[in-house]
This record gives structure tokens, C-alpha cells and sequence, in this order.
């Protein structure tokens, strides 16, 4: 494992952002307490929902999966989960051949939290015999988020919203979607046993500014990435989400008028320039809108509302990487 890890840490995929990494690993080093030593985040750049932990402690967390997260307590319920495994893998003799309440209390001890199964003897009761580890690791992961001071709520969230993305697939290939799906319980029982779990261990918060403020300025690559997968049901369910949530609703208009431009169904360029124009509303619109505007347009043989986004666009973004092509454009509608 510790040859893996190095070919890891030389990878052109691991992200080299040292302020994200350093606050992911500290939010992992809250919720594992006296394991923190142990664990090792890698932050990888890859478009789907994945995140694992070896038993050496280096965790991946792929972009795809960042880029879903709304908040840090989703964050922490999705590293609560790793480390959940972790402490099972660790702790293996102990829950070797012990009824499920006591090797939930054994594994729990090591964090300090032996005192809550007195505290939560409702939820105690939850720990029913024959569980698989993916659901153990579930509960131990909600209990580290509560103690930590985060909404096991939004663990439910995460798997809601997955759920949303993967009923809008095309023949619900889920396997694709995120390789989770070849060895996790179905999203819908996940979601609903967090659910049942959060109301045992209400309060605590979302943190969604935080996580905000640290992943900001990377949002838009993630979100190219995401494009390029072509899974645009999927991307179409995850974007309008993220509007509806309020983060950053202009770039998210952008890029799902791009998903319908770039799918081209029936009404879709009309969808598209739809959301161009809400993207272009009022103040700081980002530049590529007018870009798809002028695509649009192009395409439709309206060469004046063309070459007035594409020249609006330049005018926004003189240095963009496509500006020859662009210009390009705009001497042939000149032609």
C-alpha cells in the first residue's frame, strides 16, 4: 500500500492546492480525533462521486464528489464514512465474532464516545445483527459528525441528492455514475437509515460558508470536467440544484445552458439561451455566456445577434484560449 500511495503523490491528478487539501485534512482530523496522525488526504481530479480510504490511512477524495458537496457537514459525513471503515479494518479482532450493539461501543470507545451508547440508548438499539460494514461504517460516521458538531442531517442529503442524479440517467447505469454503486447499499436504503439516524442526533451545523470559501476558485474546472463526461441528464439534475441552492446561480446558469447546447435535443438551444441570458443579467456575467450566446445564434444564422456576443464576449475575455477561433467567427460574419 505504501508503493501505491507514493505513485499517488506523483500523479498529475492529485490536486496541488495546498489551502483545500489542508482544510479538508483538518476537517478529517476533527472528526477522527486521536487518528489524525494517521490520515493522509489526497484530493483527486477525477468527475465522479468517489472517495476511499486504505488501511494505511491515505484517503482520495475525487473531485467529482467535491464538486456535489453543498456544505462541510456533507463533507464530513462522507469522511466520517472512511473513517469509519478504517476504525473497523483496525479493529477487526475486537469486532470479530461480537454482536453488532457491542462492537459498535468497542469501536466508538477508541474515539472517546463510549459514554454516548448510554447517552443514545435509542439509537443503540439501530446496530441490529447481521449489518454489512457499509452500514456500520454509516453509523459510526454519524456519530462522529455529531460529536464533532455537524447536521447528521445533510448525510442524508448526500445520498438524496445522488439519488437524483441517478434516476435521471438513461437506464440507470448507475455503476457509472460513481464506482460506489458496485460495492454500497442502494442510495435510497443509505438515505433513508441517515435519515432515521439524524433524528436520534438533531442540532449541530451545515458550515456551508466555509466550504464555500475554500472551493470557490475551483468550481469552474470542476465543472468543465463534469461536462466532459457528457452525462448530461445527470449534469442537467446537479446544476439546476445548484442554482436553486444559490451558489454562484450566474456560472450555473452558464454552464447548464452549455449541457443543453452541447446536447442538442429538441428545444434545447431555446433552453440555452435561456439560461445565457440569466447568466448575462446585471452585474459580473461570466464571459463565456456571450460566447454561447454568439454559438447559438451562429448556428441559427443570425449573424447580428452573433456577432454582438462574440464581440461582447472578447471585449470581457480579450486573453480567453479560444479568441482566435472567435475571431475567427466574427470575420466570416463580416464576410
Amino acid at each position: 500500500m505504501d508503493r501505491e500511495e507514493k505513485a499517488l503523490r506523483r500523479s498529475p491528478l492529485v490536486l496541488r492546492d495546498a489551502r483545500l487539501t489542508g482544510y479538508v485534512q483538518d476537517l478529517a482530523c476533527r472528526l477522527g480525533d486521536g487518528h489524525c496522525p494517521d490520515i493522509r488526504i489526497f484530493l483527486v481530479r477525477t468527475p465522479l462521486f468517489n472517495a476511499s480510504m486504505a488501511p494505511n490511512g491515505m484517503m482520495q477524495i475525487w473531485t467529482g464528489l467535491l464538486l456535489r458537496m453543498e456544505n462541510e457537514a456533507q463533507l464530513a459525513a462522507v469522511i466520517g464514512h472512511e473513517i469509519g471503515h478504517y476504525l473497523q479494518r483496525h479493529s477487526v479482532d475486537r469486532l470479530r465474532d461480537i454482536k453488532a450493539k457491542a462492537a459498535a461501543s468497542q469501536v466508538l470507545a477508541l474515539f472517546g464516545l463510549a459514554g454516548a451508547i448510554g447517552q443514545f440508548a435509542v439509537m443503540a438499539s439501530t446496530f441490529a445483527y447481521g449489518r454489512d460494514h457499509e452500514h456500520e461504517a454509516d453509523r459510526i460516521g454519524a456519530y462522529l459528525m455529531h460529536r464533532a458538531g455537524y447536521q447528521v442531517a445533510e448525510s442524508a442529503v448526500v445520498w438524496n441528492n445522488l439519488l437524483d442524479e441517478t434516476r435521471a440517467r438513461e437506464g440507470n447505469e448507475t455503476s457509472e455514475t460513481s464506482p460506489l454503486f458496485a460495492t454500497h447499499p442502494a442510495p435510497p436504503e443509505r438515505r433513508d437509515n441517515l435519515a432515521r439516524l439524524a433524528e436520534l442526533l438533531p442540532g449541530g451545523t451545515a458550515g456551508k460558508d466555509p466550504f464555500a470559501a475554500h472551493t470557490a476558485h475551483l468550481i469552474d474546472e470542476w465543472l468543465q470536467d463534469e461536462i466532459k463526461r457528457g452525462q448530461y441528464a445527470e449534469s442537467l439534475v446537479l446544476l439546476s440544484r445548484r442554482i436553486k441552492t444559490g451558489s454562484n446561480p450566474k456560472l450555473m446558469q452558464y454552464y447548464r445552458g452549455e449541457v443543453h447546447r452541447l446536447r442538442g435535443q429538441t428545444g434545447d438551444h431555446d433552453r440555452a439561451l435561456d439560461d445565457y441570458q440569466a447568466a448575462v443579467a446585471g452585474d459580473q456575467p461570466p464571459p463565456p455566456a456571450f460566447r454561447g450566446i454568439g454559438l447559438v445564434a451562429r448556428q441559427r444564422g443570425q449573424k447580428q445577434d452573433a456577432r454582438q456576443a462574440f464581440a461582447r464576449y472578447l471585449d470581457l475575455a480579450p486573453d480567453a484560449p479560444d479568441s482566435a477561433l472567435i475571431k475567427s467567427y466574427l470575420s466570416e460574419l463580416d464576410s
